[in-house]
């Protein structure tokens, strides 16, 4: 319990920064990948690692030049109707589906790049029958 405490106030300290970040020179838009703040959360949540709790996401749908619809990404080869396999700089990583949420682009650390036109197209293709089932 108490190593939890420990990452939990390490997470609101980090959150607090960012909240205070200048956020005017960040500018994303649908089919990038950034490495993104998801922090600490609760039970099957998705999370952050490292000091800056930081994991992959993408940008699935840009709301407002500030919000977005992201999808976390993960390493580990994954299968299943909540995951979808992508290449991106030759390297091959799972998009999780399941683990949708929207984000504020203050989250947003460091651009890693973009998917082609054909790769966003199998994302939208697998997202939707997975939400619209």
């Amino acid at each position: 319990m108490v190593g939890y405490l420990k990452v939990f106030r390490a997470w609101f300290k980090l959150k607090v920064l960012l909240w205070k970040k200048d956020k005017t020179s960040i500018v994303f838009k649908q089919g990038d990948i950034w490495w993104c703040s998801v922090g600490m959360n609760l039970g099957e949540e998705i999370f952050g690692k490292g000091e800056k709790f930081t994991r992959p996401v993408l940008v699935y749908r840009k709301f407002t030049s500030d919000s977005f619809l992201g999808l976390p990404l993960t390493s580990k080869e994954k299968q299943g109707s909540w995951y979808v396999g992508i290449s991106l700089h030759g390297k091959m990583s799972w998009v999780i589906l399941n683990q949708a949420r929207i984000f504020d682009k203050k989250r947003l650390t460091n651009k890693i790049g973009a998917l082609d036109d054909a790769e966003v197209k199998k994302v939208k293709k697998k997202f939707l029958k997975l939400y619209a089932s």
